[in-house]
């Protein structure tokens, strides 16, 4: 069987990621916890966006926990699978709007 390119999330790891740097994990969770809570836009509404960055970034450990979280703040499948769409359109767009700057590199090349 072929080696997981991630490594599972185990609580020994995460008690070594603790052990190499409690203060600097501690205010990350401080943090994490603020960005998160309720405020100019509601849980709920952080949580698809955290779905869809996940996947724009690709993070496997975000793309397995935000829906969940997504759901206990109350978003349905439904909107999460529309939080997805908006990524992979986003991801698409940028590859057709940076089209532009591969044209106009070859204009630049064929003078």
């Amino acid at each position: 069987m072929a080696t997981p390119l991630y490594p599972q999330a185990t609580r020994e790891l995460a008690a070594k990621r603790r052990e190499l740097a409690p203060e600097i994990l501690e205010a990350f969770r401080q943090f994490s916890q603020r960005v998160f809570a309720d405020g100019a836009l509601p849980s709920k509404t952080k949580q698809l966006i955290a779905v869809a960055v996940a996947h724009v970034t690709q993070c496997p450990y975000c793309i397995r926990s935000h829906p969940k979280l997504a759901r206990q703040h109350g978003a349905t499948p439904e909107e999460i699978m529309e939080a997805i769409w908006v990524a992979a359109e986003m991801r698409a767009g940028a590859a057709y709007a940076h089209a532009l700057l591969a044209l106009d590199t070859l204009e630049q090349g064929s003078g």
